[in-house]
């Protein structure tokens, strides 16, 4: 049995679909206050932080011995008065979680399900082909000007790593135009209409878990490109997930922006 730890976004969607009709019996988890977008008639487990270790013994007990984190999901508020007995015996792990940046209840999550003896399932290994190999699937590609901006945006990328902040920037003429915060990227897309030459970067920050939070785009992500003005968007080869792949390109031909999946250098 697996466990899918659904956070915001399609990419739980599709993720629980497909092992659904791989035959795989799967238990829906969510943190609380953070439901996924899954039918509400899908049976599901909610916790909280705070009671992790419960969590997770209940699921061994039903025989869970895979996992899988996938979603969005904001760094909740600890109570410490709200500790279960389970979860304070694992504290000095559970302790990631109140460290500042995004990925620390990741983190936390990840650790104490390994400590169990859950093994971990990173998205892409049940859905490899979400993964959008480099090149341009768009009829526009990129222009000379949007190629020098890419550099850019990986200086950006590596400061906002060192931050634990977000996976997303948008990018123009001028350097950095905007950073991605809490709410996302269609958020961070929606701030304006952005001027002649802007793009939307996106991609993991250095030393990122793979395994969780991957970066994700889908049509929804086009949408909003195309109504802010945007030139297109670049992402990193193998490193940023696209839901509904062919839904996304036909959204940003039809407008005339570009999908670059672009191989990081070395």
């Amino acid at each position: 049995m697996i466990a899918l730890i659904a956070g915001r976004g399609r990419l739980p969607v599709a993720l629980y679909d497909r092992l659904v009709a791989a035959g795989e019996t799967v238990q829906l988890c969510e943190l609380q206050g953070q439901p996924s977008e899954l039918d509400s008639a899908v049976g599901r487990l909610v916790f909280r932080l705070e009671r992790l270790g419960g969590l997770v013994a209940r699921l061994k007990r039903r025989g869970v011995t895979r996992f899988c984190m996938a979603g969005g999901v904001d760094r909740p508020k600890i109570n410490p008065l709200a500790l279960d007995m389970a979860t304070l015996r694992l504290l000095p792990r559970v302790r990631r979680a109140l460290a500042p940046g995004d990925d620390g209840a990741l983190r936390a999550i990840i650790s104490v399900f390994e400590w169990a003896g859950i093994q971990v399932v990173a998205a892409t290994e049940i859905a490899p082909d979400l993964l959008v190999g480099a090149g341009c699937p768009t009829r526009a590609e990129p222009e000379a000007g949007h190629r020098v901006l890419a550099m850019a945006g990986d200086r950006a990328l590596d400061d906002m790593g060192a931050g634990d902040t977000g996976q997303a920037l948008i990018l123009g003429p001028d350097g950095v135009l905007a950073t991605e915060g809490p709410e996302g990227t269609d958020a961070l897309i929606g701030q304006a209409r952005w001027p002649d030459g802007a793009v939307l970067f996106k991609g993991p920050k250095p030393g990122q878990d793979r395994r969780a939070d991957m970066p994700t785009i889908g049509p929804a992500t086009a949408q909003n490109a195309v109504r802010a003005g945007l030139d297109g968007i670049i992402v990193e080869a193998g490193g940023v997930i696209v839901l509904d792949q062919p839904r996304v390109v036909e959204i940003l031909d039809a407008a005339g922006l570009f999908l670059w999946a672009r191989e990081r250098p070395a």
